[in-house]
């Protein structure tokens, strides 16, 4: 890859929108289930499984289930995206509003 197509391969990155959300992990021997809110689903699957492998969740009962089981019994969900023209507060009070709604639907924790 030459500088200018690494450049605008940078460029076009950078000014991509990524999806906002929420999002359900579930323990599936026990349906077990946590929800959480992401400003970029595409990558908050990867950072979770990150901070549980090495012990720093701040959820503790999910790092606990995580400890105890094998990490293929865990499942990442979407739930939902929100609007991508959303910005500012009006994306933070979405997601937080989404957010409990989810967790009273299907009776999870928050992360």
């Amino acid at each position: 890859m030459n500088t200018i197509d690494r450049k605008a391969a940078i460029s076009a990155y950078k000014e991509r929108k990524a999806p906002t959300g929420i999002y359900l992990i579930r323990f599936a021997p026990t349906g077990q289930a946590w929800v959480g809110r992401a400003g970029d689903l595409d990558k908050i699957q990867n950072r979770i499984w990150f901070t549980l492998q090495h012990g720093s969740h701040v959820n503790k009962s999910l790092q606990a289930a995580w400890n105890s089981n094998r990490a293929e019994d865990f499942a990442l969900e979407r739930l939902e995206e929100i609007d991508k023209e959303l910005t500012g507060y009006l994306r933070d009070r979405t997601l937080k509003d989404r957010l409990i709604h989810w967790a009273f639907e299907l009776g999870a924790e928050t992360v």
